[in-house]
């Protein structure tokens, strides 16, 4: 046996990242990330935004949580965001204001000159909006490497090339064989695998939760004029795209969800067609070139809920997946959820019970 560690977690992306930063100093980690570096996938494929709304209700309070966290780190920098309707969306955009204000949050109903003065170039058809004041973009890079060196400070270790080959439950916990070879023993494991959480839970012959990757394309564009840095995070209330300014380009999504197995995704032409498509039917600016492509696996349970808790079935293994495209937002307060669960420390101000694994057993 090469090493023994109290927890062992799977996964090195800001999930896998944020967790074992949260309770190195209180156990014995290891982090085994398959890549080459940590946060090759989604994580390094993010164009994350921290926006209360964005996930729905039943994200929201952890979004809301993380907010402090990310603010004193200095990671936060002021975005606003604004949801569109067409005509005939104006009470789909009422009902989205009226949701998010009923739960505290800030959100101010515009209408069409309201919107003509936060997107310029805007076309008809688009006659109200809902904004958001606090949306903030996030510095995805900067977080998940505060976790990593948190991590380090704290003892926790990490190897990368080093994917799950087998795993064997023993009266201890796991012992687990790397592709590497090497043979470690776990107390408890922690399935932070992202886009391959559900084949980690069949490895360790516990059933799958339904957890499905999805594909999510975004394109860099060379715009004229230029992408204003005021400009809004721009959703649309049908959830058919979104787009932001960054140093001068744009960054646009067709909004995509494209079931796709656990692999690097790339990007397919006919997404990229469809994003700039989308945005040529809100926005008369002259696309002046295609810079940048990209493609990464969102990864969604049934309910579009994360899932952070011990499985039913086995105590020594521990679900921290699911977080869709709402896990760079949520990070610091879902670490702390799940580290004070898999820790059995007293609960934060985060209510654990619609995010636990049993509610699928």
């Amino acid at each position: 046996m090469d090493a023994r560690y109290d927890i062992v977690v799977v996964g090195a992306g800001m999930a896998g990242a944020s967790i074992a930063a949260r309770i190195g100093t209180k156990a014995r980690v290891l982090m085994v990330e398959a890549e080459e570096h940590p946060g090759y996938h989604t994580t390094g494929r993010s164009a994350a935004f921290w926006s209360e709304s964005y996930g729905g209700p039943g994200v929201q309070p952890l979004t809301t949580a993380s907010g402090p966290t990310l603010r004193e780190l200095g990671l936060l920098t002021p975005r606003t965001a604004l949801t569109l309707g067409r005509e005939g969306q104006q009470g789909e955009v009422a009902a989205f204001a009226e949701t998010y204000s009923a739960i505290g949050l800030e959100v101010e109903l515009l209408d069409r000159a309201g919107i003509e003065r936060k997107v310029p170039g805007l076309r008809e058809g688009w006659i109200c909006g809902a904004f958001e004041p606090s949306c903030c973009d996030i510095d995805v890079g900067g977080l998940h490497q505060h976790y990593l060196a948190e991590g380090r400070a704290a003892g926790v270790d990490l190897w990368c090339r080093a994917g799950l080959r087998e795993m064997e439950r023993t009266d201890k916990g796991w012992t687990l064989t790397l592709s590497d070879g090497r043979q470690i023993e776990a107390g408890v494991l922690v399935n932070a695998a992202g886009a391959w959480a559900d084949p980690v839970a069949s490895m360790a012959g516990l059933a799958p939760l339904g957890i499905t990757p999805y594909r999510r394309t975004v394109v860099q564009l060379a715009v004229s004029p230029a992408a204003p840095d005021t400009l809004p995070l721009v959703l649309d209330v049908s959830g058919s795209f979104y787009f932001k300014p960054e140093s001068g380009r744009l960054w646009l999504s067709p909004h995509d969800e494209t079931p796709s197995p656990p692999c690097d995704a790339a990007p397919e032409e006919i997404d990229v067609a469809l994003a700039i498509d989308r945005f040529e039917h809100v926005a008369d600016w002259q696309i002046d070139r295609l810079e940048h492509r990209w493609a990464g696996l969102r990864s969604f349970a049934p309910d579009r809920l994360p899932v952070y808790g011990f499985a039913p079935q086995d105590p020594a293994f521990f679900w921290f997946a699911g977080q869709g495209g709402f896990g760079i937002q949520t990070a610091p307060a879902a670490a702390d959820l799940g580290a004070r669960l898999l820790l059995g420390e007293p609960a934060g101000t985060v209510d654990p019970n619609p995010y636990s694994p049993s509610r699928f057993a």
